[in-house]
């Protein structure tokens, strides 16, 4: 099993932590989209995607990258992201994403999310909210996810 993960890490890499953990799990590299040429995304049988949330919406450069997919039929892929808030029910922005991804050929096969430190103004002037996050327990959450997301891509 061929895996890549591709990454929006931005203001204190919490998302590349968990993708880190998540990687170590499958063995996969992790690149930023401007790091790979989408045309490289055939060569790997699962493709995990990960970005962190500004304005209640996953980064808009890993947005573009799978926007500007050819839409053909692809493999197993997985979504995740660190927010310094819960997921909002009017902006189911990690549901949307996946929907995105799997307009794309890819078969959804899991995601995840958990929190991450967060500075976005005006939170920047109280310093923030959930420091020191993701925490063990979250790489620990990120790790389980990866074993389960594993047996599930080799049970076929």
């Amino acid at each position: 099993m061929k895996t890549i993960i591709v990454c929006k890490s931005v203001s204190h890499g919490n998302t590349r932590k968990v993708a880190e953990v998540i990687g170590g799990i499958l063995e996969s590299r992790v690149v930023d989209p401007a790091e790979i040429d989408a045309d490289e995304l055939a060569a790997y049988d699962v493709v995990g995607f990960g970005s962190g949330v500004r304005n209640m919406n996953l980064y808009p450069e890993l947005r573009q990258f799978v926007r500007a997919l050819s839409d053909e039929r692809r493999g197993k892929a997985f979504v995740f992201n660190t927010s310094g808030f819960p997921e909002p029910p009017f902006a189911r922005y990690r549901r949307n994403f996946a929907r995105l991804v799997e307009k794309k050929g890819f078969d959804v096969v899991g995601s995840f999310s958990c929190y991450g430190y967060d500075t976005f103004w005006p939170l920047l002037v109280v310093g923030g909210v959930r420091k020191g996050r993701p925490n063990a327990a979250d790489l620990d959450g990120a790790r389980a996810f990866a074993e389960q997301l594993r047996t599930v891509i080799e049970a076929g």
